[in-house]
């Protein structure tokens, strides 16, 4: 007879070989972006498609995280935000964190933040179901996705080389963002177009 030890170990096993759902699997440099449709903190309706032809910026955000707030009390974000936008790219704050849980917000407390801080992304996409977060595999806050006017994703990963919350670090980083839409623009290849996102994690539902 088989153990029960060992039917178990089978079913472990079995399991884990298993495809993963598509929510599930890595985006991939290179590949083309998810499309998503999301609602946005002022109640409009914004597609990846709408915006083709666009550079686009994810920046997925939790006002309580301290790695996320080492970018907006120092004002680097901002300034980011300010600088592509005006150059055409399209700057999409993301908030994935579900109700009851760090960094949720009402749409309503995130555009007083917005003002507060003079934010200024082209819009901030309220994922409090977490399924855009899940769909483009976003692991921390902050963590930054670059895609290009073809819609393929050219960075992912870190906004910066200085993996800490100390807003300091952030003279003289090295800004993994910027370097890809410097580069992307001129016609380069992105280098590195991947890193390690670094900073709290995103606070999906359970």
């Amino acid at each position: 007879m088989v153990s029960l030890a060992r039917l178990s170990a089978c079913a472990v096993l079995a399991a884990a070989l298993l495809p993963l759902p598509a929510v599930a699997q890595e985006v991939r440099v290179g590949a083309p972006a998810p499309a998503f449709t999301a609602t946005d903190s002022r109640g409009q309706t914004e597609t990846l498609a709408q915006y083709r032809g666009k550079y686009i910026v994810l920046e997925w955000h939790n006002q309580g995280c301290p790695y996320t707030r080492k970018h907006y009390v120092s004002g680097n974000m901002q300034v980011l935000q300010k600088e592509w936008t005006a150059k055409g790219v399209v700057w999409f704050t993301v908030i994935s964190s579900a109700p009851g849980k760090q960094g949720y917000v009402t749409p309503a407390e995130e555009n007083a933040y917005i003002s507060q801080v003079h934010a200024a992304p082209t819009a901030v996409l309220m994922d409090p179901e977490g399924k855009l977060g899940r769909l483009y595999s976003a692991k921390t806050t902050p963590q930054m996705i670059v895609i290009d006017p073809a819609g393929k994703v050219i960075y992912d990963g870190a906004i910066d080389d200085r993996p800490t919350p100390d807003p300091e670090d952030i003279k003289g980083a090295d800004n993994y963002v910027s370097d890809a839409l410097t580069e992307a623009m001129a016609g380069k290849p992105v280098n590195p177009a991947f890193t390690r996102p670094y900073g709290c994690s995103v606070k999906y539902p359970d």
